[in-house]
């Protein structure tokens, strides 16, 4: 173990290994490689994906980090050192302490690249982890399992299968970065009303998104009223804009307002004032893109970010999320973009006002 884990050098490495929703491997892969000119595309698994590095590549010590994190597919990004293989995870853990990487890393990160039950064994995903895990620490004195402080060195372990596992390491610099597998733990409330708080309390604490109580959001397709939930939690004044109805957990809430009327339909000057402009509808991406433009693009409303999932309706459709993110930024906005570990084919956009800017206005506004 390092003196100092926190700047001691790290071993380079050949591949990144990234993880991602199973599915989405053809997708991450041609982003990273549009990311990295030079690069090769290296092994995959379901949920795994490896790229070969060009010589002499730089890549910071969190590949989540800097360019790459406009591959937005990747949960987590590591420098990977390979697989190692042996009869169970003691003879496993065995062969990741005699790699360099575990001399030099002070936490631990370990997960399962697909969370489905081995077919060989009634194991859960967490008890394949659980176990892992304990015989990673037994054989490597020193390191501490789970989340890490921001710029501590992880190993990294990715179970593959029983007897075959991913080795890589990262410094754990943004904050997804800092949790096994890039996956944000994100409890449950007992009352939750849908799966759109899990969704947006993740978002929140992924981009280190600030909502000041007393701001105000309007949400865009609110029923059945989960974002609005968590907006509401976090002490925002909510409009939810929606003709169906919403739960009556958030529908009673004092802070909530409910307009029962398509979006298009809001007249633009009722929207003046509004913090935040939020929505999840199950739409396609250039119908959420134009409900959003014709409001953030409106004479007198100066929304401080825009906070919005795009469906994929097929993986395919990810090839239009340059596009996406460019027109986003034509209104004035500085778009970042993460494939949520609690969503499913979509992608989320958080994007902030940039000073300054004037916003150009949708076709035929």
């Amino acid at each position: 173990m390092a003196a100092d884990p926190s700047t001691a050098p790290l071993p380079g490495g050949e591949f990144l290994l990234a993880t991602c929703h199973g599915g989405a491997e053809e997708v991450l892969r041609d982003r990273l490689l549009a990311l990295l000119p030079g690069a090769r595309p290296g092994a995959w698994r379901r949920g795994v994906v490896t790229i070969r590095l060009p010589p002499a590549t730089r890549v910071p010590d969190d590949p989540s980090a800097g360019r790459l994190a406009a591959c937005a597919f990747a949960r987590a990004l590591v420098h990977c050192h390979g697989q190692v293989t042996g009869a169970d995870a003691v003879t496993l853990a065995a062969a990741v302490a005699a790699l360099p990487v575990a001399a030099s890393a002070s936490h631990l990160h370990v997960w399962q690249r697909d969370p489905r039950p081995s077919r060989e064994t009634a194991d859960t995903p967490d008890a394949a982890v659980a176990r892992a895990t304990a015989a990673l620490v037994a054989a490597i004195p020193g390191l501490t399992p789970g989340t890490a402080p921001e710029g501590a060195p992880v190993v990294d372990v990715v179970i593959d299968d029983e007897r075959r596992w991913w080795v890589g390491w990262h410094r754990a610099g943004s904050v997804p970065a800092r949790h096994p597998g890039g996956v944000i733990p994100v409890p449950a409330p007992a009352d939750m009303v849908s799966r759109a708080w899990l969704k947006l309390d993740e978002a929140l604490t992924a981009f280190a998104v600030d909502l000041e109580p007393g701001q105000r959001a309007v949400e865009l397709g609110a029923a059945p009223g989960g974002a609005s939930q968590r907006l509401l939690a976090a002490g925002l004044g909510v409009v939810g804009i929606d003709p169906a109805l919403v739960d009556p957990r958030v529908a009673g809430h004092p802070g909530f307002t409910h307009w029962r009327k398509r979006a298009r339909d809001v007249r633009l000057r009722e929207l003046v004032g509004f913090d935040w402009i939020v929505t999840d509808m199950n739409i396609d991406p250039t119908s959420t893109l134009e409900a959003l433009g014709r409001i953030a693009t409106a004479r007198g409303v100066r929304a401080r970010g825009i906070i919005a999932t795009l469906k994929l309706p097929e993986w395919s459709r990810a090839a239009g999320l340059d596009g996406w993110l460019a027109t986003i930024r034509g209104w004035g906005y500085a778009p970042r973009v993460r494939q949520l570990a609690s969503g499913g084919r979509e992608v989320c956009v958080v994007a902030l006002r940039r000073p300054r800017h004037r916003a150009t206005r949708p076709p035929g506004e």
